[in-house]
């Protein structure tokens, strides 16, 4: 609406200011101007403090990006872990709530607790392996048991010995 009527289209309208006041640029300037915008390469000290700008420039994006990756994995294994001991605490459940003879789901053991289990197992299972070699050992066997019979004797007779001792007082 009103855009249109502050601007103008015709060349009329133009304002073009001339200086009054001549400039005069040395020659010197002119040609060494006029060489560098016909020379567009670099030089090889400029190149070269360019390129180690930018490797250094780099360098530090790619240790600001591992900083980063590393605070990342460090979050996500702690949000893992949380979630897996909320699933362990909803899994295990509240056992003391249920009534006794109801299976619930309380009956989940934490990890902890099962390894602690599994060691348990494992100590009787060995007990287990010694007891059947000697079952596997007849001869073994039998001189363990003469050996018990002769202490029974010696605990018999030293028995004896005392009631004798006790009487004769």
């Amino acid at each position: 609406m009103g855009a249109s009527q502050s601007r103008s289209d015709s060349p009329s309208d133009e304002k073009v200011i001339y200086n009054e006041v001549p400039i005069h640029l040395s020659g010197e300037l002119v040609s060494k101007l006029a060489e560098q915008a016909d020379a567009p390469d670099v030089s090889p000290g400029r190149q070269s403090f360019l390129d180690s700008s930018v490797r250094q420039r780099i360098l530090q994006d790619v240790a600001k990006l591992k900083a980063e990756e590393v605070e990342v994995q460090r979050q996500i294994e702690l949000a893992l872990e949380r979630e897996n001991l909320d699933r362990e605490r909803s899994m295990a459940g509240d056992a003391s709530a249920a009534p006794e003879g109801e299976s619930t789901v309380g009956d989940v053991k934490s990890s902890v607790t099962l390894l602690g289990d599994l060691e348990e197992i494992r100590q009787k299972v060995d007990r287990y392996k010694i007891r059947q070699d000697l079952v596997d050992h007849p001869d073994l066997k039998a001189k363990s048991g003469a050996v018990i019979q002769c202490y029974k004797r010696v605990f018999i007779s030293l028995h004896r010995l005392k009631r004798s001792d006790i009487i004769r007082v």
